[in-house]
């Protein structure tokens, strides 16, 4: 019999009183009684019956539907199993289950286990149940295919240099497992002939994996990630101190059973090495254990099924050599000529009983085996230490520094330098959600992966950004996108350092942007849509629809939108740091160079006195081209058009009050002069909207002549039409033709802008809308969007937040925040975390939800809270001064580290240096 009871607490003066649900679970059969008074008679009882022929996840939504209206608090499980790793696992229905992360994650509150109970008590131990849900990711059993593939993702570790998909230590790659290891901005091209056709790609290459430590039993042969010798699998990230424990509990086909543990950590200051602890305990057998160790250079860029057509053979082992208990391989990239070198060392405190029995070379890849003899219920570990370095092929000087670490390396130091780092981390950055477990674990795993993939860039030394899927997985190969717009907010206000060199590799590849230009008859600089090492445009010119496998054109690159993003991600971070000096030294070139580029694009219409932008595509990538059409792109899309009038203004107020030597030197590395601002003044006033009678902005000029699809019907017939686009052209009809989105597109400029700024601009453009225009534009196309890029949720979010649609803001924020916890994709975080969303949902919380902007010269709080979150803090630093905000629904608590004033509601507040103020507003 299987007995869960459900706590329901109601935190008073005089104690702690408490409703509980007891849910027994026998013979088919879960029976909830219900107790107002801690589990006391009388009870009201509910019988559930349990279904086998469903999961225990939709057996528990039976449960969790029959506590509809009841609030819960809590739950304790009554007889779970005795397991180190997790006190609230059951067997039920010949499986086990981890139903504490089951209910926590189903119904958002702490699990606890019956007997910790009984110990310390019921208050004492549901707070530390959540405290430690809001610090870990955890995974409980075996799974295969893109399931696997995603919980690796999720379970990354790195430092920003490189990462390390949170794979079995056990595991080479196969269709379940893929140990990943990506170092920043180390690409390489290769050529794949398909079907006639020449395809070059670009990838972020997936370097030898050094991560591999496994053991044999009295020589046998090493163990292997299999279901039938698995009996638990357990893997816990604990995101407070950046450290990935993975518990296996073995019985193998010869009958000998185990215990073996991996913890394995990056070093987050010394950013080329990582250090594994590997813990054996032999269960039921003495005799003698082998550990492997490997450094694998067989490896493939084979992440992505659907590049499986492509050559990904992307490196050359060059050379691989052993030395008492180290060993190393040099290589590098096959057309790129980026050279690596790798070294391990294995060591174990029981040494002086284990020896070095051999080193193999073979199949590109260098083993290391040693023997130890053990005795049962005794655990062996042993220590793995790693460094990687990269750098231009044949630099002898690699490999020196590569001996070098290693010796210096060890997993104290390693550890030890990650739980100093992540404090510093939880201390600057942490946003604290208060009785929201959910929302606050998730808030704190997306920290988390922004620092995983960027925290070495702070450095200056990396020419490197941050692609749009992390160092998590070879997804769109690792390349640059727009979606650095949605994450340089996070780091500029926390790790300015990240933020500029963001920007510098940008900086860095301008005399790339400014040849693509030129490729396409235009002035000035184009940064391409997707970008890698060199900084030319890596997208491609055909698709893979995997609805009909057909090749399809891509046009994507037609994003020309993404050089608008570098601009503004410029002001931004001056805006956000107050680094005068960036925008002097470079900023104001990149800027004049874009704007250049505008200027060129934008085409004059003599007859109607406006400009028009040709050939364009905006976010919505579901429209490439008009039906028909002989030319590729679109012409006037909305978003383009706004941003374009409101960077030129932005650009030329920066003009004008720039010192005249700093704009002259600008504009002699720019290529431009003064004849370039009337131009950009006079196209500002200019551009061309498509609006109609009602007041509705055209996503682009003719949009409003689309069919219009049936939206229903589709959902009908498919379910999920999230991509819309793939289940057209599968049916042989195109997107181009109908009113649908793949995203936010038209009202993009919302979520990037002011409301303020963007009426200022639909003003100077001459046009004159309705007074609920916003709101009639919101639910115009929001019926057409079909959310197939998890930013759109992420826009939409802030777009009903502004609206005052706070349910529906919260549903869409919601859904993006666990969007990759829960892979909503259907398994897309196989292939990396998607990095944009991740780093948006941290402003949506600070900036939407607790109300705190920068977009004046001063700092405005608005709050709008959701109704369950009674209490958000969080510290945040602009130009040059730190705050600390405490907003409920009524009061705000502001700190700041100097003397200042901010701005509630339309009221000004003065504060002293580090005296906290309370302020109401409600």
């Amino acid at each position: 019999m299987i007995c869960i009871i459900i706590v329901m607490s109601l935190n008073l003066r005089r104690g702690f009183v408490m409703r509980t649900f007891a849910i027994r679970a026998r013979d088919g059969v879960m029976e909830l009684n219900y107790s107002e008074d801690s589990n006391k008679p009388p009870f009201r009882k509910f019988m559930i019956t349990y279904n086998p022929k469903f999961s225990i996840g939709d057996n528990l939504e039976s449960s969790k539907a029959a506590l509809t209206g009841l609030p819960v608090d809590a739950a304790i499980i009554e007889n779970s199993l005795n397991y180190e790793f997790s006190d609230t696992i059951i067997g039920i229905n010949h499986q086990k289950i981890d139903i504490g992360l089951a209910i926590a994650n189903m119904m958002n509150i702490p699990v606890v286990n019956l007997n910790t109970v009984r110990e310390i008590g019921l208050e004492k131990a549901v707070s530390q149940k959540a405290a430690y849900l809001k610090w870990h990711l955890d995974y409980y059993g075996e799974y295969s295919g893109k399931r696997n593939y995603g919980q690796e993702a999720m379970l990354t570790i790195g430092n920003g240099y490189f990462g390390l998909r949170g794979a079995y230590v056990e595991a080479t790659a196969d269709k379940d497992n893929y140990p990943g290891t990506y170092v920043a901005g180390v690409y390489n091209q290769l050529t794949t002939n398909i079907n006639g056709r020449d395809v070059v790609n670009e990838d972020l290459v997936n370097l030898p994996n050094a991560q591999y430590i496994s053991f044999g039993v009295d020589h046998q042969h090493p163990f292997q990630i299999k279901k039938e010798d698995i009996q638990d699998i357990y893997r816990s990230l604990d995101l407070k101190t950046g450290v990935l424990t993975t518990t296996l509990h073995l019985q193998l086909s010869t009958g000998h059973i185990l215990e073996v543990r991996a913890t394995k950590v990056a070093n987050m200051t010394n950013w080329h090495r990582y250090a594994i602890k590997y813990e054996i305990k032999p269960i039921n057998f003495s005799g003698s254990i082998q550990l492997y160790s490997k450094i694998d250079g067989s490896v493939i860029n084979g992440n992505v099924a659907r590049y499986a057509d492509f050559n990904q053979h992307h490196i050359d082992v060059i050379g691989m050599a052993a030395h008492d208990d180290q060993i190393s391989m040099i290589g590098q990239t096959k057309t790129s000529k980026v050279g690596f070198v790798i070294n391990s060392k294995l060591t174990s405190d029981q040494f002086d009983t284990a020896k070095l029995i051999d080193t193999t070379t073979e199949n590109q890849a260098i083993r290391q085996e040693l023997s130890i003899d053990v005795e049962p219920e005794t655990s062996y570990t042993f220590e793995k230490c790693v460094s990687i370095f990269t750098g231009k092929s044949g630099d002898d000087a690699l490999e020196q520094r590569g001996r070098e670490e290693i010796e210096a390396s060890s997993f104290k130091d390693t550890l030890t330098d990650s739980i100093k780092f992540w404090k510093n981390v939880w201390h600057k950055t942490d946003i604290q959600i208060q009785d929201d477990i959910t929302s606050q674990k998730l808030t704190r795993v997306n920290i988390y992966h922004m620092l995983v993939t960027s925290a070495a860039l702070a450095s200056g030394k990396l020419d490197a950004s941050v692609g749009a899927r992390g160092l998590h997985g070879e997804a769109y190969r690792g390349h640059i996108f727009w979606d650095v717009t949605f994450d340089l907010p996070f780091y500029a206000i926390h790790y300015p350092q990240i933020a500029k060199q963001c920007l510098m590799y940008r900086y860095n590849r301008i005399g790339e942007a400014r040849k693509y230009a030129q490729s396409e008859n235009k002035q000035g600089a184009m940064f391409p849509w997707q970008s890698g090492m060199y900084g030319d445009e890596q997208s491609q010119f055909v698709h893979l629809n995997p609805v009909s496998g057909e090749w399809d054109p891509d046009n994507s690159r037609l994003q020309r939108h993404v050089s608008i993003s570098v601009a503004y991600d410029i002001l931004t971070y001056v805006k956000l740091t107050g680094d005068t000096q960036f925008m002097n030294d470079y900023g104001l070139e990149m800027l004049l160079s874009i704007c250049q580029f505008w200027v060129s694009m934008a085409q004059y219409d003599k007859d109607a006195d406006r400009y028009d932008i040709h050939n364009v595509m905006g976010p919505d990538e579901f429209h490439e081209e008009y039906p028909n059409a002989d030319e590729h792109g679109l012409t006037n899309n909305a978003y383009t058009n706004i941003m374009v009038s409101w960077l030129f203004d932005k650009v030329g107020n920066l003009v004008n009050d720039q010192d005249a030597d700093v704009l002259a030197a600008a504009n002699q590395k720019a290529g431009t002069d003064e004849t370039l601002e009337p131009k950009m003044a006079d196209i500002a006033h200019k551009l061309r909207l498509d609006i109609n009678d009602e007041g509705i902005i055209g996503q682009f000029a003719g949009y409003f002549n689309l069919s219009k699809l049936n939206f229903d019907s589709y959902r009908k017939k498919y379910g999920d039409i999230s991509r819309i686009d793939r289940l057209l052209k599968g049916e042989g009809k195109s997107p181009d033709s109908y009113q649908v989105a793949k995203q936010a597109d038209t009202l993009m400029a919302y979520y990037e802008l002011p409301f303020s700024e963007v009426n200022d601009v639909i003003n100077r453009l001459g046009y004159k809308l309705p007074a609920n225009y916003f709101t009639s534009n919101l639910r115009f196309y929001l019926d057409r969007t079909t959310h197939g890029s998890t930013l759109s949720r992420i826009v939409y979010s802030v777009l009903d937040e502004m609206d005052g649609n706070m349910d529906q803001s919260w549903r869409l924020f919601s859904t993006a925040l666990f969007s990759d916890y829960y892979d909503i994709q259907g398994g897309t975080t196989a292939e990396g975390i998607h990095l944009g969303v991740m780093g948006a949902t941290l402003q949506i919380e600070t900036g939407c939800y607790g109300g705190v902007r920068f977009d004046t010269d001063e700092v405005s709080i608005n709050p709008h809270l959701p109704l369950n979150w009674p209490k958000i803090s969080f510290r945040q630093e602009y130009q040059g001064i730190k705050y600390h905000f405490e907003i409920t629904h009524h009061d705000i608590a502001v700190t700041a580290d100097a003397d200042t004033h901010v701005k509630v509601g339309d009221k000004d507040y003065s504060l002293t240096k580090n005296k906290a103020a309370t302020i109401s507003y409600k």
